[in-house]
């Protein structure tokens, strides 16, 4: 049995087409971001530890610096999560407020118009409307 060192051209193309579908096969459903966030901020800080000149490592100050910048993308990012549940509350409130009011749907071309009979959900509520549930960001109009 011989085993094969080199392809031919058919052989590479082949191989070729097959690499580039693969490729985009792991690519499809990625969203390709231009912001950093904290893992991104720790991987930098990292790889510059990691690679500095033995010779001249970095000052103090500027690694106190950086930790400072880590800690306050930190706090952002623990208070942006914090402010999302809150938002979600509040929106969890508004709809059970609107328990026994007429409001007005829009689903697509359609406006639907009821009472709200029920809600459910605390993180996205929906709303009971002639047996139907919505969306609580559905309600277009509310009135008594």
């Amino acid at each position: 049995m011989e085993i094969l060192t080199t392809m031919d051209a058919q052989q590479k193309a082949l191989t070729s087409f097959q690499v580039d579908a693969f490729n985009k096969k792991l690519s499809e459903g990625r969203e390709v971001s231009n912001v950093l966030d904290k893992d991104d901020f720790l991987k930098i800080l990292i790889t510059q530890l990691t690679h500095q000149d033995p010779t001249e490592p970095m000052k103090d100050k500027e690694f106190i610096a950086q930790m400072a910048q880590f800690s306050s993308l930190e706090q952002m990012t623990n208070m942006a999560g914090e402010f999302g549940k809150l938002a979600r509350s509040l929106e969890s409130g508004q709809a059970m407020g609107l328990l026994g009011r007429q409001v007005e749907i829009i689903r697509g071309d359609e406006v639907i118009a009821g009472t709200v009979e029920a809600v459910k959900g605390k993180e996205f509520p929906q709303l009971l409307v002639n047996g139907t549930y919505y969306g609580f960001d559905e309600v277009e109009r509310v009135s008594m």
